[in-house]
């Protein structure tokens, strides 16, 4: 059977969240860029997903850094469901597992 428990590790988890909210922070800057051109740009589903995967700090960052999508209101909506529900999940886990 394969250990797969040092997935779990605190070192681990910390770098996967720091890498999707740098991932998620350039997203937002990127899209920006794109939109000022005219050229294609990246979807909102895309940006929202980076956001559920642990990226919420870097999309939020990046929304208020290069203003960027902060008169969408369905997107704003989606954004902040988001951020309630990993708030809400954070604080079970601390109380779950504390």
């Amino acid at each position: 059977m394969i250990d797969l428990h040092w997935l779990l590790d605190p070192a681990n988890i910390i770098t996967a969240l720091l890498a999707m909210n740098f991932a998620s922070f350039a997203a937002f800057g990127i899209d920006k860029s794109l939109a000022e051109n005219g050229a294609r740009r990246i979807s909102e589903a895309a940006l929202l997903n980076l956001a559920f995967f642990g990226g919420i700090g870097g999309a939020y960052a990046g929304r208020a850094l290069f203003r960027h999508k902060t008169r969408k209101q369905p997107f704003n909506r989606h954004l902040h469901t988001i951020a309630f529900l990993q708030l809400l999940t954070a604080v079970f886990a601390v109380v779950f597992f504390w």
